[in-house]
């Protein structure tokens, strides 16, 4: 497993579809996960530290671990069939819960909690960035300060 960091959302041309860009914390590859426009909101608001006047799902999840004395450990994307990613929900008592990763990316960001991925799934998905393609990277990043959690509702 890897551990990655999150880059942040955009919404993908021309097809105007959500993308979720996560990074590896010691390596050049770079993740992308294409995702819905509710979970790209809801990973923005976390990155952008924004608290609604009510709790989004993923916030009232947070709630509920922390009301329960539960933690989440780490989010762990583990597998990607047709195009399709999967993820895994680790919890201090050992359990583990299937979970879409933009559903876990976005609890992962409110809770702190560390976020990896099997080699396996880089191997096939991740795409490496070269050091001299870094300014296209940074670009991004720039575009990320720059977006709001709006650009992504639906019309």
């Amino acid at each position: 497993m890897r551990e990655m960091d999150v880059v942040g959302v955009r919404v993908e041309m021309p097809s105007n579809q959500p993308i979720v860009l996560l990074r590896e914390v010691t390596g050049e590859r770079y993740l992308p996960i294409w995702i819905g426009a509710v979970e790209a909101t809801a990973i923005a608001f976390a990155q952008q530290g924004v608290t609604p006047p009510r709790p989004l799902t993923h916030d009232l999840m947070r709630d509920v671990l922390e009301a329960t004395g539960q933690r989440l450990v780490e989010v762990r994307i583990v597998d990607m069939q047709d195009s399709i990613f999967f993820a895994q929900l680790v919890f201090d008592g050992g359990a583990e819960v299937g979970a879409r990763p933009s559903d876990s990316i976005a609890l992962a960001l409110r809770t702190g909690s560390r976020i990896v991925c099997a080699e396996a799934v880089l191997d096939e998905a991740g795409l490496a960035v070269p050091a001299e393609q870094e300014d296209e990277v940074e670009r991004f990043r720039e575009f990320l300060d720059h977006v709001s959690p709006d650009d992504f509702e639906s019309p």
